[in-house]
């Protein structure tokens, strides 16, 4: 029997050291902890991947809290049962000793588990759909103020004008329009067109 741990941020910039504290509590060789930065929003993730496919009937595998596993209701529920039914291996969240496969093996102990385990999945995805939703609203509310998001658009200098008229006459070079504003040659292009548009309004 193997014991594994998976650990699961949604960013790069997330720590994760939460989770691995926990990991090195209950002595996982850091070879069988597998970690995804990634969003909980499926299971096409490589570490989980990879460790689904390392699992063995008798193995046991921790983690943190069952958002850490994901945070989709059905495939909270999906994965659950291809670890504990289709490979008989066990899993322990941590933060919720009652989600333990390895107790309760009666009826109404997993009866009770399973309950937990909807509820909790429940409660991840949910918990997803608000932060998507809250994300938004704060896109929206920052565009509203008049916060750009993207690079920083490259504006041409004030006789951006003068110059161009020089390059049309031949008495600038592209390249030498280029080094004077600064600019790359397809922002040249398009700063031309946006020139000659506002002309033609």
């Amino acid at each position: 029997m193997a014991t594994y741990g998976y650990v699961r941020v949604s960013s790069i910039d997330q720590n994760e050291d939460r989770q691995m504290l926990a990991m090195n509590e209950l002595r996982i060789p850091p070879e069988r902890i597998f970690m995804d930065k990634q969003s909980g929003k499926d299971f096409q993730r490589p570490a989980y991947r990879e460790l689904a496919e390392k699992l063995k009937a008798g193995d046991l595998l921790y983690v943190k809290s069952i958002d850490r596993l994901g945070r989709n209701y059905e495939e909270i529920q999906n994965q659950w049962r291809l670890i504990t039914k289709e490979k008989n291996a066990d899993v322990a969240v941590i933060d919720m000793p009652l989600l333990d496969t390895r107790n309760g093996r009666d009826l109404v102990g997993t009866f009770l588990a399973d309950i937990v385990l909807q509820i909790l999945s429940f409660v991840a995805q949910h918990e997803r759909e608000n932060i998507r939703k809250r994300q938004s609203e704060g896109i929206a509310a920052a565009k509203a103020r008049g916060v750009h998001f993207g690079r920083p658009i490259k504006k041409p200098p004030e006789n951006f004008r003068e110059l161009v008229r020089a390059w049309e006459r031949g008495k600038l070079t592209l390249e030498e329009i280029l080094r004077q504003t600064a600019l790359k040659e397809a922002t040249f292009y398009r700063r031309l067109r946006e020139l000659r548009l506002s002309k033609d309004k």
